[in-house]
């Protein structure tokens, strides 16, 4: 767990980007006072004027690769970049090796998390056992452990099966917890690498048709609907699935989303160059579902960002791009993304930032400790952001053991300076904390 928090002052910040500069004193884990020109006293004093205070940022979707693959991330690299992206919760997805379809294996990455403590990690559960579809896992169980559950996926793979997914989600009423689904009818996209549409034929790529997703929405929608349960669809990438969540919402399901931030940014003229960095899946789309995506966030139709931070090893990335593996690095550039691509053009405020980075997707998943106001009392869960603060990525800078980055290169014009996990710095100008407790 994580030691006992000092005093910290965070000098000349402004609130959601907002109003005055102001001072926030954080005394232990909470937020003791906000005011202008507060009383240091012996406190640790963070010069931050004019940047902007954020609650933490909570993730959704992240890939920890532990246990299993460590040769491309580990709980602890994961975490650091975690922290420096802002965060401090995050949910990794149950396809380890073995997957995290026991109690044994959730707790363990609970554990593993806390021993590191940079961020809350999240084991997400297996909805079905060894992600196969066939059977499904203890879920039960699993919420009942030390790791507490509070979400299920197969990501990674469809539940492709209606009937198990209906009992998926019958199940998961009376539990109280999210059944999250990676939207991918397997029949329509055997042998598919890439978008199906002009590009992928100009360049002799397999098709991955916008069906394929928006039939498994749709489907699910019905059966949450027939159910009274809750499902949350991953890396939504398409136009359609925009579409299909205002009619859901509509009908009063009980139905949410979330986009990546390389859906927000990146489409399949990428591809151009067969550079398998780009392969990620869902595949990046056409311009017009990148528009309708940044439209769908800005309306709450999509309801927040998640990373599906994927990291992957030189050798399964660097090769044809039909056998390369799908992902991205996503953890540290997500903030930088988001603000290049809804905050600049207009599409959300800092507050809007907060809402599909932080407040959201803490609601959705039932973290009561996250996404909370920043307000005198509060938990001191919080994100610094310089918004003026132009940086270039670097595949070999960031804190992953892997370095599948699509935006080498690519330079933004903001960045998170300061990362703050129940009143202890985590992370600061680039620099992870030491473990907690040291």
């Amino acid at each position: 767990m994580n030691a006992p928090a000092t005093s910290v002052l965070l000098r000349g910040v402004l609130l959601y980007g907002e109003g005055p500069e102001t001072d926030v004193l954080i005394s232990g884990e909470e937020i003791a006072g906000i005011g202008a020109d507060l009383d240091a006293d012996g406190a640790e004093v963070v010069d931050a004027r004019g940047q902007i205070l954020l609650p933490g940022f909570v993730d959704m979707h992240t890939h920890l690769r532990e246990p299993g693959r460590e040769d491309t991330e580990t709980i602890e690299s994961g975490s650091a970049a975690a922290a420096l992206g802002g965060y401090t919760a995050v949910f990794a997805m149950a396809n380890t090796d073995p997957v995290a379809d026991s109690v044994v294996v959730t707790d363990h990455v609970w554990r593993r998390g806390q021993e590191v403590g940079l961020v809350d990690v999240h084991p997400v559960g297996a909805i079905t056992v060894g992600l196969k579809g066939k059977q499904l896992a203890e879920m039960a169980t699993m919420a009942a452990g030390i790791g507490r559950v509070k979400m299920f996926s197969d990501d990674g793979h469809c539940v492709d099966d209606p009937l198990i997914m209906r009992r998926a989600l019958e199940y998961s009423s009376s539990l109280g917890v999210l059944i999250a689904q990676h939207a991918e009818e397997p029949r329509l996209t055997v042998g598919a690498v890439a978008h199906e549409g002009p590009t992928a034929a100009r360049l002799g790529l397999a098709g991955w048709p916008r069906a394929a997703e928006e039939s498994i929405v749709a489907r699910d929608a019905l059966l949450a609907r027939d159910a009274g349960a809750r499902v949350h669809i991953c890396h939504a990438s398409t136009a359609g699935t925009v579409e299909l969540m205002k009619w859901a919402r509509g009908q009063g399901i009980l139905i949410t989303a979330e986009v990546t931030p390389h859906h927000l940014l990146l489409d399949d003229s990428r591809l151009e160059t067969y550079d398998a960095i780009n392969k990620v899946n869902p595949p990046l789309r056409e311009k017009s579902d990148v528009d309708a995506l940044r439209r769908g966030l800005a309306d709450g139709v999509i309801d927040c960002v998640a990373t599906d931070h994927a990291p992957h090893a030189e050798q399964d990335k660097c090769c044809e791009f039909s056998i390369a593996r799908p992902g991205m690095l996503g953890l540290e550039t997500a903030l930088s993304i988001v603000v290049d691509t809804m905050v600049t053009p207009g599409l959300l405020d800092w507050r809007g930032v907060a809402r599909v980075m932080s407040e959201r997707p803490a609601e959705i998943v039932g973290l009561v400790d996250q996404g909370r106001p920043i307000e005198v009392g509060e938990i001191a869960n919080l994100t610094l952001v310089d918004a003026n603060s132009s940086w270039t990525v670097s595949g070999e800078k960031l804190a992953s053991v892997a370095h599948n980055t699509p935006f080498e290169d690519m330079t933004f014009s903001s960045k998170v300076t300061t990362t703050v996990l129940r009143g202890r710095i985590t992370a600061r100008d680039g620099v992870v904390a030491n473990r907690a407790g040291e």
